[in-house]
């Protein structure tokens, strides 16, 4: 998704006239974040930038069709506005929750804070016992197609000239400040102007190919569960993040729910391997708590696929290496590249374009702080 839409705006949002190249070690996309993601965005976060990120995100959803123009054929798309529903018994976090609120109140997004019983009126299939307090927005907060804007942004960017392989790239020639070619397994060599690094979970290893340090961003396991229930609920369902840690929403006529595994630690690439028994034995029974109604649930579809991790912050590394005029960095999402690669692929073309940022400042997300070990933290990571 993030290397499409890098490849979209490059060639036909801002009609680059040179050549893009996208190189993939597999064009079926089985087993790539993309085709595994939950498909949500959300305002709900920490800090500014990753607030007006996402309202980047729900304008492009909203005027998709425009953005495609004249494209033919181009679907009308929208965000399911379910919202999402943090719930949280600890105090501190509490008072983080009401602290975040006003700071996403300020920049436009609908969040309100609820009490139990307010969240009680809303929604009366909670089980709210132990919970003290739920922030809540249901303004450009929810479901989007995210499969569809993939396969436009694929489609668009062929259809302005850009070309797609599968291949894999096997090493990465660099003299001093510049980037010369990249070669490939099959044994091609192939200059480069720019390389962009949208390596996802591998994003470390281009990196290194590249002969600058390791990134802090590995493959974390994440397990999603599609659930048909007995006793449906009579409204949508937010997706709710439980203070247990698992999350869960509307997903059409049935439920999805997601869950990282007992042990949270760094993954082999090709590691996809889930404890079945983990839904039985912590999952279900925490849902079934929360909402009694699902104390009857038939499991109908799961899936693991991996977060791109960084370790350091959360948040996205973006943006060229002090030590080089032609690599850019876009990784690390942690759970947000769907959501975000709108405002990522804008921005990745304006540097290429324009040497600089143009319409969202993406530098506090630059490779700089991780470097110096300075830490943008993102609080609000599901």
């Amino acid at each position: 998704m993030i290397g499409s839409s890098c490849a979209w705006f490059l060639k036909k949002h801002y009609g680059f006239d040179g050549s893009v190249l996208v190189i993939d070690r597999d064009l079926s996309y089985e087993w790539a974040s993309t085709s595994h993601t939950n498909s949500c965005v959300r305002q709900q976060f920490s800090n500014e930038l990753n607030v007006r990120i996402s309202q980047f995100t729900a304008e492009f959803i909203k005027d998709f069709k425009t953005y495609m123009a004249p494209e033919p054929d181009v679907p009308e798309l929208r965000i399911q506005n379910f919202g999402y529903l943090y719930l949280t018994d600890d105090p501190a976090k509490a008072q983080i929750l009401k602290q975040l609120q006003v700071i996403q109140a300020d920049l436009g997004a609908g969040t309100q804070i609820l009490t139990p019983d307010e969240i009680a009126a809303r929604y009366p299939f909670y089980n709210l016992e132990g919970i003290i307090l739920g922030s809540l927005n249901t303004k450009d907060e929810g479901y989007f197609e995210g499969s569809t804007i993939f396969e436009w942004f694929r489609r668009s960017a062929r259809h302005a000239g850009a070309e797609y392989i599968e291949n894999e790239v096997t090493a990465i020639d660099r003299t001093g400040r510049k980037v010369n070619s990249v070669t490939l397994a099959t044994g091609e060599t192939i200059k480069a102007g720019t390389v962009i690094n949208a390596s996802g979970t591998r994003a470390s290893k281009t990196a290194e190919m590249a002969g600058f340090d390791p990134l802090p961003v590995e493959p974390r396991l994440r397990y999603t569960y599609i659930i048909e229930a007995a006793d449906p609920l009579d409204q949508d369902l937010p997706l709710t993040i439980d203070p247990t840690g698992i999350h869960y929403r509307t997903y059409g006529s049935h439920y999805m729910v997601g869950s990282p595994p007992e042990d949270d630690y760094p993954r082999a690439h090709d590691d996809f391997v889930m404890d079945h028994s983990y839904w039985e034995n912590h999952v279900w029974p925490i849902l079934a708590t929360r909402i009694p109604a699902f104390e009857r649930v038939k499991l109908i579809n799961v899936w693991p696929g991996h977060y791109s991790y960084n370790t350091i912050d959360q948040n996205a590394i973006v943006g060229l290496h002090p030590d080089c005029d032609n690599f850019i960095f876009v990784n690390g999402f942690s759970g947000h590249g769907l959501q975000q690669s709108p405002a990522m692929g804008r921005g990745v073309a304006e540097l290429i374009l324009h040497g600089k940022y143009q319409s969202l400042d993406l530098s506090p997300l630059g490779v700089e702080r991780i470097i110096e070990n300075r830490p943008y933290l993102e609080m609000a990571v599901i």
